[in-house]
């Protein structure tokens, strides 16, 4: 995860809060929180070697398949759960995001936006988009459920889920003007912070 990102995501963090995060990779988010917010954080990734580099960083992991369901956690009395740069990769997006926001009042939500103009080029052209937010191809991808900036504030607002606050990236990973006045064909990545 880039440190832009990282930084966005620790500006909604509460100090002294309880985090999970969805899919947290090799621990890089969750072991900033924890230095710089003081946060009592725990990751869930499925990935051995992932989690083999948060045991390296001291990032209390559980080795869990998000799709197998998160019901485990609804009682734990988590203040922010993170799903960055994952909720793609799901079989049921809709079920993991209304189950994040009954695990901890508030969550936070980072996916690439398939409606990127270079993305709509690639499809024009009658190729699967390869950019760095979706830097696989086709066949290789773990995204199942690739979906645009409107298509995610769509699936919220259906939901009844409230987009509290929100960044779009450009494709330098800043928050850029251009992106912002036209999100769906000028941002790379939408950042939310999601509560009901």
């Amino acid at each position: 995860m880039s440190t832009k990102l990282t930084k966005i995501i620790n500006h909604w963090v509460p100090k002294n809060s309880k985090v999970i995060d969805f899919g947290c990779g090799e621990g890089s988010l969750l072991s900033e929180l924890i230095e710089t917010k003081d946060v009592l954080g725990y990751g869930v990734e499925i990935s051995d070697s992932k989690i083999e580099k948060c045991i390296e960083k001291g990032v209390p992991v559980i080795k869990h398949n998000i799709d197998s369901g998160i019901d485990q956690f609804m009682q734990s009395g988590f203040d922010l759960s993170i799903m960055a740069r994952s909720i793609q990769c799901l079989k049921d997006p809709k079920l993991a995001l209304n189950n994040m926001l009954q695990i901890s009042k508030r969550c936070v939500v980072t996916l690439p936006n398939l409606g990127y103009w270079s993305c709509r080029i690639n499809l024009a052209f009658g190729k699967m988009p390869v950019t760095p937010e979706l830097p696989s191809s086709w066949y290789e991808t773990e995204n199942i459920h690739l979906c645009t900036i409107r298509d995610f504030e769509n699936l919220c607002s259906n939901e009844n889920i409230y987009i509290k606050d929100r960044i779009y990236l450009n494709k330098n990973g800043r928050q850029g003007n251009l992106a912002s006045l036209s999100p769906n064909f000028l941002a790379v990545e939408g950042v939310y912070l999601l509560e009901k």
